[in-house]
Order: structure tokens, then sequence, then C-alpha cells
């Protein structure tokens, strides 16, 4: 079995763990939020959190994805601190292109989520 393989997707609006992709393009960059429980919140607890998310940019008429974030949470309760499972990023790019995040679940892990733009 390949990694690729492991990566599960879904609909947002009834999954918790799919990362919500929001883009908007203001100036010639796109502005970038990608959220993991906006419609149903996730757990974040020690035995059940999101660790990380990363968002990908690929442009139109170019080869592969390019990382442009990555956030790791690290708070699940210690101290009665939580992380909030969420990333922004601002790339600027003239071309159009397609935003990817993917995001890692503790126990259920890998879920993606794309939009053109």
């Amino acid at each position: 079995m390949k990694l690729t393989e492991t990566v599960k997707s879904g609909d947002w609006k009834n999954e918790k763990h799919v990362p919500v992709l929001h883009v908007e393009k203001v100036d010639g960059a796109f502005n970038i939020r990608a959220i993991v429980g906006e419609e149903i919140e996730h757990p974040n607890t020690l035995e059940h959190h999101i660790g990380w998310i990363k968002v990908f940019f690929q442009p139109e008429d170019f080869s592969a994805p390019v990382e442009v974030a990555s956030q790791v949470f690290s708070a699940h309760g210690e101290g009665e601190l939580f992380s909030k499972p969420e990333v922004f990023a601002t790339v600027k790019s003239e071309k159009g292109g397609k935003v990817f995040a993917l995001s890692y679940c503790n126990i259920h892990g890998l879920w993606e989520n794309a939009v053109e733009v």
C-alpha cells in the first residue's frame, strides 16, 4: 500500500476531519484559510486531536503542488490551553490553479480537500 492510498476525503459539512478551504483573490495574491472543524467541531484532547494542517498551491501549467503553509497544533488541553486547527497563508500569483489542504488526525489519519482558483 502507498501512503497516498490512505488519504481520505469527504463532504466537510458532514465530516469533521476534512479541511475546509476559503480562498479569496486580492491584488494579485490568494488569501487562503484552511480550517478543520468549521461545521462540525473536531475533538481536541490528548487522546483525539488534529496534529497538523499543510496547504499547497499548484499553479496552472505547473507540474507539482508547492507547499505554502504548514502548522503543527501542540496544545490539546495542557494547562487548559487548546490549539485551534486553522492555517492562514497568502500566496502571490497572477496565475490561477488549485489549492490543496491536508490534515492529520491522530486517530483517523490523513484527510484532504482541494479547490480550483
